[in-house]
């Protein structure tokens, strides 16, 4: 008996296997298990198990009940009691179960664990709901084939760049549309200070593709270092190519970059390459990051020429390396104390953070003027907010207003205690002198 509107199920089925590529079998297969269900809830027995057939091309669907072939070392009858505590048998339900003897009557060759059909009256009132359950079933196989087509998409691009336009603003997350699919740009995956309007278009590295209970989730990144390494790859062909290689990469994201390059062919300058000519491919990257300072230094197998690299655009005069402490006192001229340390001590912590070791700064008197560990100042209100919020994407609230402030004042304390450090090197010398 047919009870569907066949043409307008078969155009579904071959529309779903041309655009969706979901074949007809597996929707035939869902939509057969989705009428059982619907029989079973509306006609069956507690119990029951129901099996249906379903034939797209007449629209024809027979119902039939199995009873699963079972004896006594399986099941206990309804008035008897277990046996004892390891009485592992299930209680006889003739919904669900038949003896192995009447089986054979029907069957003879019938075994144990064996399923036995019979068929069922297919109802006068069933076509409604089994339209419905065709439109539920047909429904959801267009959401998976949604979902395991970008899971499929996006997940084979994590760690490249994607452009999209924001869509809205909740509770601190961006939301960005990137055309077949929506990713959310967290706070904690923000630039500091970075602002966005509603339809503006966003660059940021695909970090990652989830599938969770609620759907695809698409997180984004723009303070990520590999957003850094992947910018340069668009605007440095030598890096695209791998002439140029990136052996490492540090960031305070929305401040300052340090990131270590090596040339494998000698007569390609690795750090030219990055800067262009006349600091253009450098000064495209420092746009996009929103003026985010970029040193681009040279890497070194020699851990005293690394270290003089990395803590550039400071002149050293001299690096001693004690290996047992994995630390490098590293002296420096008077005028180039303020650039080794760096604002906020910034400069010599990033240093510090590429190379791996632990870097000392002393003036050409041999006085300690400060380290990595020294000068690392304190969380600004901006990262406190940002750390109390960064372990739930759902729960993330918007502290906006008090991002500029606060970290303008930090700064400025931090250069501060440079000067006084300075000054206190400045007043030793004169009592020596003295």
């Amino acid at each position: 008996m047919a009870l569907f509107d066949l043409k307008s199920l078969n155009s579904a089925l071959d529309e779903l296997r041309e655009e969706r590529g979901i074949s007809r079998e597996s929707v035939v297969d869902a939509l057969a298990t989705a009428l059982a269900a619907a029989y079973r809830r509306e006609y069956g027995k507690r119990g029951q198990i129901i099996r249906a057939t379903f034939n797209p091309e007449t629209g024809d669907m027979e119902f039939r009940q199995a009873k699963i072939v079972v004896d006594t070392t399986l099941v206990r009858q309804e008035d008897e009691e277990p046996t004892g505590e390891d009485d592992q048998r299930s209680r006889f339900n003739p919904e669900q179960h038949i003896m192995i003897e009447d089986a054979r009557r029907i069957k003879r060759d019938a075994q144990l664990d064996e399923e036995i059909s019979f068929p069922l009256e297919t109802q006068e009132d069933f076509g409604r709901i089994a339209a419905q359950a065709a439109k539920q079933v047909i429904m959801q196989k267009v959401r998976e084939a949604e979902r395991a087509s970008i899971i499929e998409e996006y997940g084979e691009r994590e760690g490249e760049i994607v452009t999209g336009h924001v869509q809205r603003f909740e509770r601190g997350n961006l939301y960005i549309d990137l055309g077949r699919a929506t990713a959310v740009l967290p706070y904690d995956e923000q630039i500091p200070g970075e602002r966005y309007r509603q339809g503006e278009r966003v660059r940021a590295l695909l970090l990652r593709v989830d599938e969770g209970v609620r759907g695809t989730f698409i997180r984004l990144s723009r303070s990520h270092p590999k957003f850094l390494t992947k910018l340069f790859e668009t605007e440095v062909p030598e890096m695209a190519s791998g002439v140029v290689e990136v052996k490492g990469i540090v960031r305070e994201p929305g401040s300052r970059a340090k990131i270590a390059v090596f040339s494998n062919d000698g007569h390609v300058d690795p750090v030219g390459a990055l800067v262009g000519q006349r600091g253009v491919r450098v000064a495209v990257v420092t746009s996009e990051l929103g003026g985010e300072k970029i040193d681009v230094v040279e890497w070194s197998e020699n851990p005293a020429e690394y270290v003089k690299e990395a803590l550039k655009p400071a002149q050293i005069l001299s690096t001693e390396l004690i290996e047992d402490e994995n630390r490098a006192v590293v002296q420096v001229a008077e005028d180039q104390q303020s650039l080794a340390i760096g604002r906020g001590g910034q400069n010599v912590r990033l240093a510090a953070r590429l190379t791996g070791w632990k870097i000392d700064i002393r003036s050409t008197g041999g006085e300690k003027i400060g380290d990595a560990e020294e000068v690392a100042p304190e969380k600004t209100p901006f990262e406190e907010v940002k750390a109390d919020i960064a372990g739930d994407d759902t729960e993330i609230a918007d502290a906006e207003g008090d991002n500029a402030e606060p970290q303008s004042q930090d700064r400025d304390v931090a250069d501060e205690q440079v000067e006084e450090q300075q000054e206190e090197v400045s007043e030793d010398k004169e009592k020596d002198a003295a």
